[in-house]
């Protein structure tokens, strides 16, 4: 059997690997970055356990195309989710690694 813990950090990685699957590609622009974050943010917060969630794209990375918008990468996401699941509370990070060249998560 698996303690509450460990499946509140399970939780957290299905909620962060679904935000980071779910939302890569997605057209965005600097003046669109804002109403990007919020959705993702709502959308991950109807899944279960989710106590808290904070999603910030880097606009340095937005350099937009000959019309006017890039798309969302794994390297522009910094997002945290906060799980609760039967006492147990864990806090998950999805954030770039630039040594590994990948977006990376991990509890904190």
């Amino acid at each position: 059997m698996y303690t509450p813990r460990e499946i509140a950090a399970f939780e957290a990685g299905i909620k962060l690997g679904a935000l980071y699957h779910q939302f890569v590609g997605t057209p965005v622009s600097v003046k669109t970055a804002d109403s990007l974050e919020r959705a993702i943010e709502r959308s991950i917060s109807l899944q279960p356990y989710v106590k808290s969630v904070s999603v910030r794209i880097d606009r340095s990375m937005l350099s937009g195309n000959v019309f006017g918008y890039s798309e969302l990468s794994g390297k522009m996401i910094r997002a945290a989710v906060e799980i609760a699941y039967e006492g147990a509370r864990v806090r998950a990070v999805l954030e770039y690694d630039p040594e590994k060249d990948y977006p990376m998560m991990h509890l904190e």
